[in-house]
């Protein structure tokens, strides 16, 4: 678990993967071609997730991990009124129109009904990328969640990262496209131990 220290290191890592994204390398595309913003835009998710003790590295933040725990929230009210703020500032009024509606998205794709634990952002330094750690890194996340009985949920906005999660014990429950370019976005479930229950919907409760 990381601490508060490790924040900037962690938000290092998360932007320069997430710099090349399908769905974020477009969403937080400017018009005059910067990316200075990236860096304090994923500062705010990976703060509020270390503060909930989700935020986890591995190899001195060659990868990272952002959790949202059971009964958390990604970020709370006053963080995201800063965080449109931010948007309205660096992207302008299109693109921060674009990007809320978004998070929109995202939140009406949410469907697990179920406590269970959410990856926000998985990331792997450009560095240090074909090594596996950001897989050892999931690895290890999904173990202590299993041996809390808590199942998990995710957003592949990379298709590239599917079959990874599927590796993991991940399964497909829906997809959703992006605002700026229809890319997919794939929600993925989940249970606890890795066991996959397709007799029910994803996040639903069992009879």
């Amino acid at each position: 678990m990381a601490t508060a220290a490790e924040i900037d290191r962690a938000t290092e890592t998360v932007a320069l993967a997430f710099a090349t994204d399908p769905v974020w390398q477009v969403a937080l595309r400017r018009a005059d071609g910067r990316m200075d913003h990236h860096r304090p835009y994923w500062r705010f998710f990976v703060a509020a997730a270390q503060a909930q003790g989700g935020l986890w590295l591995l190899d001195d933040g060659a990868a990272v991990a952002v959790w949202i725990p059971p009964g958390g929230e990604e970020v709370d009210a006053a963080t995201m009124a800063r965080i449109l703020a931010f948007n309205g500032r660096v992207l302008g009024p299109d693109g921060a129109t674009e990007i809320a509606e978004l998070y929109e998205r995202f939140e009406a794709n949410h469907t697990p009904t179920e406590p269970h634990a959410y990856l926000s952002l998985l990331a792997t330094h450009p560095d240090r990328r074909g090594r596996g750690l950001g897989q050892r890194l999931l690895a290890a996340n999904l173990r202590d969640w299993d041996e809390r009985g808590v199942p998990q949920w995710l957003e592949s906005t990379n298709p590239a990262n599917d079959h990874r999660y599927a590796r993991a014990g991940f399964r497909p429950a829906g997809s959703f496209r992006a605002v700026r370019d229809d890319a997919r976005i794939t929600t993925m479930w989940r249970e606890a131990g890795g066991a996959k229950q397709r007799d029910r919907p994803p996040g639903q409760p069992a009879a």
